[in-house]
């Protein structure tokens, strides 16, 4: 091999991994950062009625029994500069005490634009967000997860302000078949923090909002 030949080899080898780099940079770069969405929130406790009324007509507030307690939580944010293109939201509340969160939601928004649930590739969430570890799911075994709790999905931008009511049920231990955030607590013991998800499982970034 000559020594233009050699010289052409690496080259184009450096040429290979520069734009294998910037492919995985831009990638993992997200469209925009949470400054971008102005956003909004807030949290308090409610009466089952006073949850009601703010849900609307068209939604059901959880049922509650004695010892329940029910959180009312808006956030609201300005239309952002770019469409999530399979990306969404992810809206976490947590008890920062146990890292659980809660599993019973009410929203005033369409099922289209609002979703309830888990996703595993939100288990990369803590790893770069170690003060948000209650996303995840819960680690039972060297290769096992526990899916617990619940966070809201938003892939609908236009759902702004979005309105949910949060159920923490008051649990004997006896009853706590599935470790989920349960009453009593308090405000300051809830984090509320907004993610944004990449369409292929990207963690964009997070947002603290409340806690």
């Amino acid at each position: 091999m000559t020594w233009r030949r050699a010289a052409s080899t690496v080259a184009v080898l450096v040429l290979a991994v520069a734009a294998a780099g910037g492919w995985r940079w831009w990638r993992q770069h997200p469209p925009y950062g949470p400054e971008a969405l102005h956003l909004r929130s807030s949290l308090e406790f409610v009466t089952h009625d006073e949850a009601q009324v703010a849900l609307g007509s068209a939604y059901q507030a959880p049922v509650t029994y004695d010892g329940d307690q029910l959180v009312l939580g808006r956030v609201s944010w300005q239309e952002p500069p770019a469409p999530l293109d399979g990306g969404y939201f992810a809206l976490f509340l947590v008890d920062k005490r146990t890292d659980l969160k809660p599993s019973v939601f009410a929203v005033a928004a369409p099922q289209e634009s609002v979703g309830m649930g888990s996703a595993g590739v939100e288990n990369r969430i803590p790893d770069r967000y170690p003060w948000l570890r209650g996303a995840g799911d819960i680690r039972v075994g060297e290769n096992e997860w526990l899916s617990a709790g619940s966070r809201l999905s938003i892939i609908d931008t236009l759902a702004s302000p979005l309105t949910f009511v949060v159920l923490f049920p008051h649990l004997e231990r006896h009853e706590r078949a599935h470790p989920i955030a349960t009453a009593p607590v308090t405000l300051p013991d809830l984090l509320l923090a907004l993610v944004y998800m990449g369409p292929d499982g990207q963690v964009y970034w997070a947002q603290r909002l409340q806690g």
